[in-house]
């Protein structure tokens, strides 16, 4: 097939040219003396993007599972109690290791398509006079389904019931494309990687730990050696890293950033929203059903569709990728064969967004799924072309 393959999975995203070139030098010296005058501003603008001041960022090479790992081991020991939710393949994941690394998971099963159950958290962290929990694990945006959860709510919750558990969250899939206040949400430990957001290949964790998760690590007894904190801490200060860092990721995050930051995070927020909404416009028009369960579920970075009962997403994305070159993103585990999925988050606007939605439009007709040709394109481009000036905010 002649032209470029079409990616609309959410993640790994589209690579801006910017970003690509940055990544494409020589390499270099990691020990270099100069080293630090590139390294220690991107800690700088890694912590504007988490929106925290007093959190302590942190890069390692790894995808963001290897975040998870390096939050869990650090901040708890084994026996420790987590409360965590369990509503889409990534929040089970998070669960599925903090079993294996031998934590007490009080796990709250909740329906594909839902989030985070604010309210039920909320009483079974009243009821633990003795905060025996220890944790609260919080998936923001859950990619298998398309979920998008309030954090801030949950921290309300948590205040309201006086207890002393830190909050965890992945934001893989929403940090740097969703609204994410580390400090004001009083998130202890937030994860994201470089695949998503931050629009660059994997092999980045990125996150953050705050005063409070800093403290809890002093003296912790969970095996951990390549995510210990401590070595990071002891050589991140002086602007290096203790084993060799991946270097043209680092380059590309250094140009990521700088695209992110002269657009101004709440543009960048805006206008994952407003290509979200274009896409939920023709899910609609088709006549079908998004996997969340409702407005206040629905996420900016990916959304999730379900086709008809009597047929296969599978068959959808096979056909989307062989015949037209389009990459859609599958159902997984609980939803395997009953969604697909197009991401719509990083280096995208209006009309790469709609070379998604036609090509979806096109495989869905071409595997049997009953849907009126061109509905979904015209649903999208209307709405495109009518609201598009309400994301001409001013940049930070």
């Amino acid at each position: 097939m002649t032209g470029v393959k079409s990616l609309f999975v959410p993640g790994p995203t589209n690579i801006p040219e910017t970003v690509r070139r940055a990544m494409d030098v020589p390499m270099e010296d990691h020990r270099a003396p100069d080293l630090p005058e590139f390294i220690l501003p991107l800690f700088v603008d890694l912590k504007k993007v988490f929106k925290t001041e007093a959190g302590k960022v942190f890069l390692f090479t790894a995808s963001g599972t290897g975040g998870w790992e390096a939050a869990l081991t650090n901040t708890l020991n084994p026996g420790d109690k987590v409360l965590a939710s369990r509503f889409g393949q990534f929040s089970h994941l998070w669960i599925d290791m903090c079993e294996r690394l031998g934590l007490d998971v009080q796990i709250v099963e909740c329906e594909w398509g839902t989030g985070i159950p604010v309210e039920t958290f909320g009483r079974i962290l009243a009821e633990d006079t003795d905060n025996e929990i220890k944790a609260v694990l919080a998936t923001q945006n859950e990619t298998a389904t398309g979920v998008q959860s309030d954090i801030a709510a949950l921290r309300k919750a948590m205040d309201s019931a006086g207890h002393s558990a830190m909050l965890y969250v992945d934001g893989v899939s929403s940090i740097g494309s969703i609204d994410f206040r580390m400090d004001e949400w009083g998130v202890d430990i937030a994860v994201s990687g470089s695949q998503k957001g931050f629009m660059l290949p994997a092999g980045l964790c990125i996150m953050a730990a705050s005063e409070r998760a800093m403290i809890a690590s002093e003296g912790r007894t969970m095996h951990r050696c390549y995510f210990d904190f401590r070595d990071m801490i002891a050589t991140n200060a002086a602007g290096y890293f203790p084993y060799t860092p991946p270097m043209t990721l680092l380059r590309g995050l250094r140009a990521a950033l700088d695209l992110l930051l002269d657009e101004g995070l709440e543009n960048v927020f805006a206008r994952h929203n407003f290509l979200a909404e274009g896409v939920r416009r023709a899910v609609a028009a088709w006549g079908l059903e998004l996997c969340a369960k409702g407005p206040e579920w629905y996420s900016d970075t990916v959304t999730a569709i379900r086709v008809p009962e009597d047929k296969d997403a599978n068959d959808v994305i096979k056909h989307a990728y062989n015949r037209y070159g389009l990459s859609l993103g599958a159902g997984l585990s609980v939803v395997a064969g009953k969604v697909f999925r197009i991401g719509h988050l990083g280096d995208l606007n209006e009309l790469m967004l709609m070379s998604a939605i036609s090509g979806a439009e096109m495989a869905m007709r071409d595997v049997g799924i009953d849907v009126v040709p061109g509905s979904g394109v015209a649903a999208a481009q209307e709405f495109y072309r009518k609201n598009s000036p309400k994301m001409a905010l001013a940049a930070e």
